[in-house]
Order: C-alpha cells, then structure tokens, then sequence
C-alpha cells in the first residue's frame, strides 16, 4: 500500500468503508479537507480518490451538504439484451425473482398492434420482479406470441427468466428499444418499494426470430438504482 499513489491509498480507504459497511448507505464521509489532513496531502490528491469513487457510483455529491455513500446502480447495456440473472451474478450479488402474473390474456388495442397480432388474439402474459441482493432492480411485463412458443407458460421462471428461455426456444435476429422517463403508478411502485415521486427508466423492447415478432417487453428500473449504457465506434 506505501508503493501506491497517495491518491488511491485514500481511494482504497474509502473503499474499504464502504463495502464493509462501516459506513453505510446514506453516511456523509470526511471532507476533502479532513481527507487532506489525515493523510498529509494536497486538496486535490484527496478531491480525485472521492471523484473516482463517485465515478465509479459509491459516493455522491449533494452541493454545500457533503459527499455521502450510495447505492451503486445496477447497469444494463442498452444496445444489446443480456439476461438480468447473468448481469447480477456477474456483478458478484445474488439474483432472485418473484412472479407475480404469468397468463394466457386477450390482446388489445395497442399490444395487439405491437406484437403484431388481430385485437381479441389470446397471447400470453408474464409480470416479474427481478432482485439484485433482495432489492428490486426490474419489473418485466411481457407478452408472448403464443404461435412460436407454446410452451412459454409451463416454465418455472424462478429457476430461469424468461429472456433465457426465450433465447433457446427463438434466436434473436432483430430487437427494437425505446426509453423513456416516467413516474410510475402505484402498482409499479409497490413492486419496485419507491415512493410514489421517484422517476423510472422504461425501457420499451420488442424482440425477433428471422422474420417472427416473437415478444414485446416493458422494462420498469428505479431511476435510483439503475442505468442503462450504450458504446458505439466512431
């Protein structure tokens, strides 16, 4: 730790606060000031070891209150569909869901039209909760085109999501996104434990196979505790 730079032996002490628990979620950490002192560095050596680690989502910055921990955002690449469980493990947390709905539905009006199908089709319907460590991260509302996978309602899908199962059963070829920031409904924010004035990020997906618009999604996120990221090369 002596042969590193000054700045991320602060970094590391911080860090090591913070995943401890020491200092927990919503605790206001020493100024730039006392940083300095304690480690008899500049100002500025200890203001770049806190901005790396507001960077990096473990701190943030409320103007003339203070720097306090936060909840580090879960983070899905926009451009592309992984499957939640995956992303959540990969991050080193534990993934668990609850279904709340899973259903053969009459489609109308307007998910008739974008999934392709006459009003008063029967299609099917899942509603779940996806959790990252307990905490709700994604409410998933689905709707399956019954006619390219029967079998959609027969799995259990606290031992696989439905995005896995639906990759085996129907390869993607195409997808369409569209995001949007809303404030959610009651019933959204009960599943997601919001309060009532705390934005979403929906995410709109319909996904195909070849030519057949298999299923259409809608993906509700804590705007709190998630992101969504898109890279492209220039």
């Amino acid at each position: 730790m002596t042969q590193s730079p000054r700045y991320q032996q602060i970094k590391q002490y911080l860090n090591e606060k913070i995943q401890t628990r020491t200092w927990p979620i919503g605790y206001k950490i020493p100024t730039e000031i006392d940083l300095a002192n304690e480690f008899s560095v500049s100002r500025m050596t200890a203001n770049k070891a806190i901005k790396e680690l507001v960077n990096e989502g473990l701190l943030e910055r409320t103007p003339r209150l203070g720097t306090f921990v936060c909840h580090k955002k879960a983070e899905s690449p926009l451009m592309e569909i992984r499957n939640i469980a995956t992303e959540v493990h990969q991050r080193g947390h534990h993934y668990s869901s609850k279904v709340i709905k899973k259903e053969e539905v009459i489609a109308k009006d307007d998910i008739a039209l974008k999934i392709g199908v006459r009003n008063d089709t029967s299609i099917y319907f899942t509603q779940i909760v996806h959790y990252e460590n307990d905490v709700p991260i994604q409410l998933e509302d689905r709707w399956v085109n019954p006619s390219f996978v029967k079998d959609y309602l027969k799995q259990d899908f606290t031992l696989q999501t439905p995005n896995e199962y639906l990759v085996q059963i129907c390869p993607l070829s195409d997808i369409e996104h569209s995001v949007e920031a809303i404030i959610p409904n009651k019933h959204v924010s009960e599943l997601l434990h919001m309060d009532n004035k705390t934005p979403c990020l929906l995410l709109n997906r319909r996904t195909w196979s070849k030519d057949k618009l298999v299923s259409i999604a809608l993906l509700y996120h804590p705007g709190d505790r998630y992101k969504l990221t898109s890279r492209s090369k220039v």
